[in-house]
């Protein structure tokens, strides 16, 4: 990954966002203080900071089904996808859209979840057997 992107979001409770993020998610922490803790989101840099979490909707149609927006993610090789499904399932995280696969034989075919941490951030993480694949059209 040449370039890995910093994203700053809301959360209502540190405590709760450290077990979701590391212990669930498996994130490993960085910098902190008392309001706002970075983790390191497959690569990523994600800052939470105590505050109201942004509002949102499911206005996102997407195939069948109407995603929460805005909500963001990752995108990972399909046998780390299936191994975070099964942590996720294991640690009893509702579901959103429980793991399943989209655009099926077509290109850009993708297996999605989306669930949402403790503060109500929506969260979609992205599995590709061909990680080539990911801006097919």
């Amino acid at each position: 990954m040449a370039h890995p992107f910093h994203l700053a979001i809301n959360v209502t409770n540190l405590d709760a966002a450290r077990e979701f993020y590391g212990g669930v998610l498996g994130g490993v922490e960085g910098r902190s203080t008392e309001t706002w803790v970075d983790f390191d989101f497959f690569g990523h840099q994600l800052s939470l900071h105590v505050g109201e979490p942004l509002a949102t909707a499911p206005t996102g149609k997407v195939g069948d089904h109407m995603v929460p927006m805005p909500h963001f993610g990752v995108v990972l090789p399909l046998d780390d996808w299936r191994a975070l499904a099964g942590r996720l399932e294991a640690a009893e995280v509702d579901f959103v859209i429980p793991p399943s696969v989209r655009f099926k034989g077509e290109p850009g075919e993708q297996w999605t979840m989306f669930f949402r941490d403790p503060s109500g951030n929506p969260i979609e993480v992205k599995g590709f057997a061909d990680m080539g694949a990911v801006f097919d059209t």
